[in-house]
């Protein structure tokens, strides 16, 4: 509860919903690329074996 207030305090109300929706498209983002592997991730032995 202390700590709402005091970033309350700090940002003002404004910025906190934004930080908030920030926080969330970094998350959705990052649990993305953890699901999907990249290029560079995938070894030959491995492409031959997805097709």
């Amino acid at each position: 509860m202390v700590i709402v207030v005091v970033v309350l305090v700090l940002f003002g109300s404004a910025a906190v919903p934004k930080f908030a929706r920030s926080l969330g498209q970094a998350k959705s983002e990052f649990e993305k690329g953890l699901k999907k592997p990249t290029e560079s991730d995938t070894t030959e032995s491995d492409k031959q074996k997805l097709s």
